[in-house]
C-alpha cells in the first residue's frame, strides 16, 4: 500500500466540483470548477472568476495560465488581474466550457474543452505553445480529462471520461501527438484527473469509483487506493503527502466526505509542477 496515514479532509469545506489539484511551493492549489475559484490548501481563495475555472499551471515569475470559461486566460499572482488570451469556443455549435489542463515539461499548456449536456464527440484538446500560439490537436472527444505527462514530456496520457478509457500518446519535439495506443480501460467508473509520480507511474482518480488507480508505464494496474468520497476528481503529490479533490455535483444524497479535499501521507514521490512558458 502506498499510503502511510488515514485520509482526512483539509477542512469543513465541501465543493460542488473540486478539480485541478497541483503542488505549489510547500503546499497545493486546486479549483472549485463551477464557482470559478482557485484555492490554496489553507482555504484561502487566490482568484474568484465569474466563469468556470478548469485548471491552472504556474508561470515563471508568478501568476498562472488557466483553462477557464470559453478559453485561455492569464491570472496574476495577487488575485486581481485576469487577461483573456484566447476564445476557443466562439464557433462552438453546442454549449461548452473548458475543463482540465496542465503544462508539460517543455513549457506548453494543454487543455480540454467539453460540452454541457449530451453532445458526444464535440469536445477537443488544445495546446498553447510557449509563444502563445494555440493549436487544436485532437477532435471528436466528449469529456477529455488530464492530460498527464511523463517526466521528460515524451509521453502524454489522456482520459476520455465518458468512455472509461485512457489513451497513451508519444509526443514529438514540436508537440505533435503520435502513435496513440489504448493504455487502460475502466468498466465501472470514469477516469478523471491524472498525474504521473516520481516512479513514472500514472495515477487516475475514478469518478464514481470511490478509488484511485495507479498504473505502471506499461499499463499494468499496480495499486488500487480507496478514498472516502464517491467522486474523486484529481490527484497531486508533494512533501510526502497526497491530495485528492472530489465533487458533490450530481449526487442526490452526498456522503459526509463527498466534495471534500482529502489528504494523507504517502511513500510515493511526485514530480515538480511544470510551468507554462520560459
Amino acid at each position: 500500500m502506498t499510503l502511510v496515514g488515514e485520509w482526512a479532509p483539509l477542512s469543513d469545506a465541501r465543493y460542488e466540483l473540486g478539480e485541478g489539484a497541483r503542488p505549489s511551493g510547500a503546499g497545493f492549489v486546486f479549483v472549485d470548477l463551477l464557482s470559478g475559484a482557485l484555492i490554496m490548501d489553507d482555504g484561502s481563495v487566490l482568484h474568484d472568476l465569474d466563469v468556470p475555472l478548469g485548471a491552472v499551471a504556474p508561470r515563471p515569475g508568478g501568476g498562472w495560465i488557466a483553462a477557464a470559461g470559453n478559453g485561455i486566460a492569464f491570472l496574476d499572482r495577487s488575485g486581481g488581474e485576469v487577461e483573456w488570451v484566447a476564445d476557443l469556443l466562439v464557433d462552438a455549435l453546442v454549449p461548452m466550457r473548458m475543463n482540465d489542463g496542465v503544462a508539460d515539461p517543455h513549457g506548453r499548456f494543454w487543455a480540454g474543452a467539453m460540452p454541457y449536456g449530451d453532445h458526444p464527440g464535440t469536445g477537443f484538446l488544445v495546446r498553447v505553445d510557449v509563444d502563445g500560439r494555440t493549436h487544436r490537436v485532437l477532435d471528436g472527444l466528449t469529456i477529455p480529462n488530464g492530460p498527464a505527462f511523463s517526466a521528460d514530456g515524451s509521453v502524454m496520457y489522456l482520459a476520455e471520461s465518458t468512455a472509461g478509457v485512457i489513451t497513451r500518446y508519444d509526443v514529438a519535439d514540436d508537440g505533435s501527438l503520435l502513435a496513440p495506443t489504448a493504455f487502460a480501460e475502466v468498466g465501472d467508473a470514469n477516469p478523471d484527473g491524472m498525474t504521473v509520480d516520481a516512479d513514472g507511474c500514472l495515477w487516475s482518480a475514478l469518478w464514481g469509483g470511490h478509488r484511485l488507480h495507479r498504473y505502471a508505464p506499461d499499463g499494468e494496474l499496480v495499486d488500487v487506493v480507496p478514498v472516502p468520497a464517491s467522486q474523486p476528481t484529481s490527484i497531486a503529490f508533494g512533501s510526502g503527502r497526497i491530495l485528492v479533490t472530489s465533487a458533490t455535483t450530481g449526487l442526490d444524497e452526498p456522503g459526509p466526505w463527498d466534495g471534500a479535499t482529502l489528504i494523507t501521507s504517502t511513500t510515493v514521490g511526485g514530480v515538480p509542477t511544470a510551468m507554462f512558458g520560459r
